[in-house]
């Protein structure tokens, strides 16, 4: 038997998962469970790195024996080592608004269309490579010997090399997908030395050990997530919907898809952790619910995320929305006014309850995920038959009652650590114990708790698609 421990980082919260295989089975254990709180130091929003190093620690004396353990995080954000190898500060948060208003002095020094054709990411101000250029002229950047990823600093703090794992170099916005190596273009263009990144390894790739166990790169959330879907036929058709602080919706394709069209709708090309290209929308997930929960516990009226569920369902259903990716539901700070704002601003029903926010919220995710599937239809040339609803969305039933019936396609359920499996199986491969990815989706497909969810097509949600379309979709 073989263990293994995975830690998964999300934005909000961290997890470090055993994962035992045996006989061609998979079981595992929660050991720890933590909150990823941000710290605001000198007006600029960081990950506090120490508390979560500690965390680490904690998880791994918790876990007891292991043969290997991985990380797995969010993309994009990184930390800068000084030539001495240590931090030279606390890693910047992706919603610190350092980005703010970039992107108008980066198109002037590439076109955006051109660096969307050179990296294949959907452009955004938090990506890693606006992030650089905010702070190429500061001090900070000029004491900068290395710039190490997440999960790729979470292994070094356990004194692994440095390297550079694909899947997660791969969402900064200065990878070329098609080439599968950093954009020369676009960091001459940027002025970003080539020589502050670490070399590049494959997902899988073992770079160190901490008392006598492997540490396997393993990386972004996303691709572990993927890793781990329960796709054992007709793959071609099927797409994924990572859903937990942020939804990623796409399809697992051969090749890069770099035209007008696709940098029109903001679509992403992410590598994934079996080699294939993800081709993927980013829409904002279930961090709405998470703030709007915040934000009525400081109001005193504290409700579990089961309670919030309830009282959605208990409310008129397709009354009015929003554009979850509206800029303005980006950062923190009281989202349900923002949502009443919204509806105020755009002339719909004004939501009022708790329920009714709650409702409005699960519509409107839906209803822009059956947008992202109409996009992917459309410039893959390739019907989509059903969607791996992934993470922490997978145990929200009417989240995913809502996207089956919006989007009139099967939702497929689970697993819900979807992430933590996926870096597990990763780390099974790289032990030899399994032999591809593709063995332990099926593993995970006869092993794991999925639910399947049939849409029920309606008048009332196609009512719905014709005025969302028209107050957003233009």
């Amino acid at each position: 038997m073989s263990a293994v421990l995975a830690f998964d980082f999300g934005a909000s919260s961290g997890r470090a998962i055993k994962t035992f295989f045996s006989k061609g089975a998979l079981r595992c254990e929660e050991v720890h469970r933590f909150a990823n709180v941000p710290v605001e130091k000198d007006g600029t929003l960081h990950w506090d790195f120490e508390k979560l190093v500690e965390e680490i620690h904690a998880g791994i004396e918790k876990a007891g024996a292991f043969d290997s353990l991985a990380f797995d995080t969010w993309g994009v954000d990184f930390g800068l080592l000084g030539k001495d190898g240590a931090l030279i500060d606390l890693p910047v948060h992706y919603r610190d608004k350092r980005t703010s208003g970039i992107l108008e002095k980066a198109a002037s020094v590439m076109p955006l269309e051109e660096l969307y054709r050179e990296t294949g990411n959907q452009i955004l101000e938090l990506n890693t490579l606006f992030q650089l250029f905010s702070i190429c002229r500061m001090p900070l950047f000029q004491k900068a010997a290395r710039l190490l990823f997440m999960p790729d600093l979470f292994a070094h703090a356990l004194g692994a090399q440095s390297a550079c794992e694909y899947t997660i170099a791969s969402t900064s916005q200065m990878f070329n997908i098609s080439k599968r190596a950093w954009s020369a273009a676009t960091l001459d263009a940027f002025a970003i030395p080539h020589a502050l990144f670490a070399p590049f390894v494959e997902s899988g790739t073992a770079i160190g050990t901490h008392n006598g166990a492997k540490i396997v790169a393993a990386a972004h959330d996303t691709q572990c997530a993927i890793a781990a879907m329960p796709c054992t036929q007709d793959a071609e058709h099927a797409a994924f919907l990572s859903c937990g602080t942020w939804s990623l919706l796409g399809m697992e394709l051969d090749a890069p898809v770099l035209s007008a069209e696709s940098f029109h709708a903001g679509l992403s090309n992410e590598l994934g952790a079996n080699g294939k290209i993800n081709y993927l929308k980013n829409i904002i997930g279930l961090w709405l619910i998470q703030e709007c929960r915040g934000a009525w516990a400081q109001q005193g009226h504290a409700h579990s995320f089961d309670e919030l569920e309830n009282l959605a369902n208990h409310s008129m259903p397709l009354r009015c929305f929003i554009d979850v990716d509206d800029a303005q539901f980006v950062s923190p700070g009281d989202i349900p006014e923002k949502i009443i704002n919204y509806c105020k601003k755009t002339n719909q029903h004004v939501p009022q309850s708790v329920g009714e926010i709650m409702r409005c919220i699960y519509e409107s995710l839906a209803l822009k995920y059956r947008v992202a599937v109409k996009q992917l239809e459309n410039l893959t040339g390739k019907k989509i038959a059903v969607i791996h609803m992934l993470g922490g969305g997978a145990r929200d039933v009417t989240l995913c009652k809502f996207t089956a019936d919006c989007c009139n396609v099967p939702v497929v359920a689970g697993p819900i650590e979807a992430a933590a499996l996926g870096n597990s199986i990763i780390q099974l491969v790289a032990l030899g114990e399994i032999a591809a990815i593709d063995e332990g989706r099926r593993i995970i497909a006869g092993t794991e708790m999925i639910k399947r969810f049939s849409p029920v097509h309606s008048e009332a949600w196609e009512n719905a698609w014709e005025l969302y379309c028209s107050l957003f979709c233009k």
